[in-house]
């Protein structure tokens, strides 16, 4: 390859690169957890709840208690607009990724080892809870940069 070739090769990966941190796709991958959580979940939920270990109730109770504390772990988020993109770029965040396996694996433990059932659905209740609402508190945080930033086609 001559150089020129290789320099085009490098551009459009460090554009495709650049693609990569935008806010739509990360909020589509967060949307879709959130989707297969909750799937993965109700199941759960379907078999306990058939057992009597828990209810629908409780489920929508605590899930919507914990939606807020989502919504305040958003701001947890670093964030910029980046206006050579014409998007907003954010990173990850680290102590809601710890936060949520820490989760997963107590639910994993207090449903498989330790054989109560309802701890781990309410831990399900708070995984979604906060998923749900982190990511409703992210789309909000991102439109009101796009908008400050002049983003938004109309």
């Amino acid at each position: 390859m001559n150089n020129k070739k290789i320099n085009s090769l490098l551009a459009s990966i460090q554009s495709f690169r650049g693609e990569m941190p935008k806010s739509r796709f990360k909020i589509w991958l967060r949307a879709f957890l959130l989707i297969q959580f909750s799937v993965i979940f109700s199941i759960y939920f379907s078999h306990d709840i058939a057992a009597e270990y828990f209810t629908w109730e409780r489920v929508a109770i605590t899930t919507l208690l914990f939606i807020p504390i989502g919504f305040l772990m958003s701001y947890l988020v670093p964030m910029r607009a980046n206006i050579e993109l014409q998007a907003v770029t954010f990173s990850l965040d680290k102590i809601y990724l710890f936060l949520i396996w820490l989760l997963v694996i107590t639910k994993l433990l207090a449903s498989y080892l330790y054989h109560t059932e309802t701890v781990a659905d309410v831990i399900m209740c708070i995984i979604i809870g906060i998923m749900a609402g982190r990511l409703g508190g992210i789309g909000l945080r991102v439109r009101k940069l796009k908008i400050k930033h002049n983003f938004i086609k109309t």
